[in-house]
């Protein structure tokens, strides 16, 4: 016997696959009727929901706060942050 919470995730799928039949539906016969709003409306529907997501990636990079971990970076090592070495230290067992 089927998990509850299964059985109602699976209808729930259910719909939202008749929904999605039933805008393509809707669409293809504005298309079809020549309907300027049957292409509008979804392109402004897509539009809009791309910039809400780059306002909410914007808004969520601008109000992180992370705190640092680990030693502070140092150093005059320029753009690639080299900087001068020592020498390198003696191996006592010859191990390379």
């Amino acid at each position: 016997m089927a998990n509850p919470a299964d059985e109602r995730s699976r209808i729930l799928g259910g719909l939202v696959c008749l929904g999605a039949i039933a805008a393509a539906a809707l669409f293809v016969a504005g298309v079809l009727a020549g309907s300027y709003w049957a292409l509008a409306i979804p392109v402004s529907a897509a539009v809009l929901f791309v910039l809400g997501l780059v306002t909410w990636i914007g808004w969520t990079i601008a109000t992180v706060q992370v705190e640092a971990e680990g030693e502070p970076l140092s150093g005059t090592g320029g753009a690639g942050g080299a900087t001068a070495q020592e020498a390198p230290k003696e191996n006592p067992r010859g191990v390379r």
